[in-house]
């Protein structure tokens, strides 16, 4: 759970059903520059299927946050719930505005842009018409064409490939154009749903040193959902760990990283 500005907290988390028993006590500290999202109190739902029981946790300005946990955890879920994508309770506030029960083409508008497990890209358009479609809120052309050209600076292979069609791309090329046209939203929030999954780790290294210069020179925050927990953790600065959809352990990346009882019990490493 995150903490109130200006406060610190012990970042051990028993559910308020009493379920689950935190392995270790984990400091956390406020983060100093403020929250760009933060969430409370969130419950989501499949029909009758509650998914999620009372998430707290928040993102930085400027940050990298972290949700781990096993399948089943409701790890993905709650990046849907943040997209207005299910049915939910509880408040997500973004910039200081309620989000919650917003339709998801308003939240888009609003900054936050997802990359999605599967990476959801347009296999028989081009690489440059998948890009294209991911400004399709914009009606700044000429920063849109300038942002092609940063964005081909990130990922100079996509450049190369920029005529070719997004299916006869590697699945490391097409998670960079599903990151890329998100990136062309010009997002204030990148959600970002098992990035990692299926690719070599030299291309995941990649993957996650860009995310690394994304979030530094262009101050983008991010919510990442990682199968990879040691990866993660070296790359956000915040982590919650979920477990049957309930914050179980929160506070700094660093210090779950130095934290043998919670690697061991609950990320497995």
């Amino acid at each position: 759970m995150s903490a109130a500005p200006g406060r610190s907290q012990a970042s051990s988390h028993r559910s308020p059903q009493g379920e689950g028993t935190p392995v270790s006590a984990v400091q956390e500290s406020s983060p100093s520059a403020g929250n760009l999202l933060e969430v409370r109190g969130l419950h989501a739902q499949y029909g009758a299927t509650r998914v999620l029981h009372g998430l707290d946790f928040s993102v930085r300005q400027g940050g990298i946050t972290t949700i781990l946990g096993a399948n089943g955890a409701g790890k993905t879920t709650t990046l849907r719930a943040v997209c207005g994508m299910v049915k939910t309770q509880g408040e997500i506030v973004l910039g200081g505005q309620r989000i919650d029960g917003k339709p998801t083409e308003s939240i888009v508008r609003m900054g936050v842009a997802h990359v999605p497990d599967g990476r959801g890209t347009f296999l028989n358009f081009t690489v440059e018409e998948n890009l294209r479609i991911g400004a399709y809120t914009r009606s700044d052309r000429a920063e849109v064409q300038a942002d092609f050209e940063r964005i081909y600076g990130y990922f100079p292979r996509l450049k190369e490939r920029r005529r070719q069609q997004a299916g006869t791309l590697s699945g490391g090329e097409q998670q960079m154009l599903a990151v890329s046209r998100a990136l062309m939203l010009k997002p204030r929030l990148l959600l970002l749903d098992e990035p990692s999954f299926g690719l070599a780790p030299l291309i995941v290294q990649e993957l996650f040193e860009i995310f690394r210069t994304i979030n530094q020179r262009d101050g983008i925050s991010m919510l990442l959902v990682e199968q990879n927990a040691s990866l993660a953790l070296k790359l956000a600065d915040h982590a919650y760990l979920l477990e049957t959809g309930r914050v179980m352990i929160s506070g700094t990346a660093e210090s779950i990283r130095n934290d043998e009882a919670v690697r061991r019990s609950y990320l497995g490493y």
